[in-house]
């Protein structure tokens, strides 16, 4: 038997964050919206149709589909009832154990919640499985400088004031991690791409509003000492001095292998070397 994964995120903890949020959501939708936008561009640029698409988590930015994108039939999933769109086939399923059965849909996108699986490869896994031969996976998820500055300020502030600290903020993956964990996945034509989004906030006190809002705080299976007030206080006013927060929003795109798909080169076997190419480049 494979080993067990330890169990950093409460997954049913995560689920009622969610349908808490699912009314506030759009308050503080900026940087799904944003995602979303991404999803849109990177589908109407492939020129085929998708018969059957499954969207994890976007709820109601579905509307944000266009003709040019090729999604004959959406449907929406979320871990969360509440995050589902009204009016819209769709249903609820866990990433870690999807209720899709193998080579059934052509199309499917994860938007903005993969950072909380316990096991990312096994639910990237799972959602290469859901795919037809040469069908498309889009992942999104949050990557490692996210709220980097937030995490930095809790570490010291908290020690200082209690002489520990506790898990405040989610470890979020390194973009060449995630498109690592795409291949041990069984994608094909593995590609992840970055975008750093930069948020000023002249009220610090609206980053952790904002994160509420959007069901992001902390789902930690081991969350330490509740948050003392002074601690919060003393964190607001450290950012208040510096109110740039970073999102990292990284974008997974795989395919399910198929045999006539393009075939990646072998190691070795380009005929240019790279200085040979930078020379030609600045001889034009």
């Amino acid at each position: 038997m494979p080993p067990t994964l330890p169990e950093i995120f409460d997954r049913r903890l995560y689920r009622l964050r969610r349908a808490r949020a699912a009314k506030t959501l759009r308050n503080a939708d900026f940087l799904h919206r944003r995602a979303m936008e991404d999803v849109v561009d990177r589908l109407e640029s492939i020129t085929r149709e998708f018969e059957r698409g499954v969207f994890f988590g976007a709820g109601d930015l579905v509307n944000m589909l266009t003709p040019a994108c090729g999604v004959i039939n959406v449907i929406n999933c979320d871990y969360a009832e509440a995050r589902l769109p009204a009016g819209r086939s769709g249903f609820v399923g866990d990433e870690e154990a999807l209720p899709i059965k193998s080579e059934s849909v052509d199309l499917i996108v994860s938007l903005l919640t993969l950072h909380h699986a316990n096991d990312l490869i096994g639910a990237l896994a799972q959602m290469r499985r859901t795919l037809k031969p040469d069908g498309l996976m889009l992942a999104v998820l949050f990557g490692e400088n996210t709220l980097s500055r937030v995490k930095r300020s809790f570490f010291d502030v908290e020690s200082r004031l209690t002489g520990g600290v506790s898990p405040r903020i989610s470890p979020f993956g390194h973009v060449r991690d995630l498109g690592s964990a795409l291949q041990r996945a069984g994608f094909a034509l593995p590609v992840a791409d970055l975008d750093r989004a930069n948020v000023d906030y002249g009220k610090p006190v609206k980053v952790f509003q904002d994160l509420r809002a959007m069901g992001e705080t902390s789902v930690f299976v081991d969350r330490g000492r509740g948050l003392r007030r002074d601690v919060f206080l003393g964190v607001v006013q450290d950012l208040a001095s510096d109110g740039k927060v970073s999102f990292d929003i990284v974008t997974l795109t795989g395919w399910a292998p198929a045999p006539h798909q393009q075939k990646p080169l072998k190691p070795g076997s380009g005929k240019t070397s790279l200085a040979q190419a930078v020379k030609l480049a600045k001889s034009r």
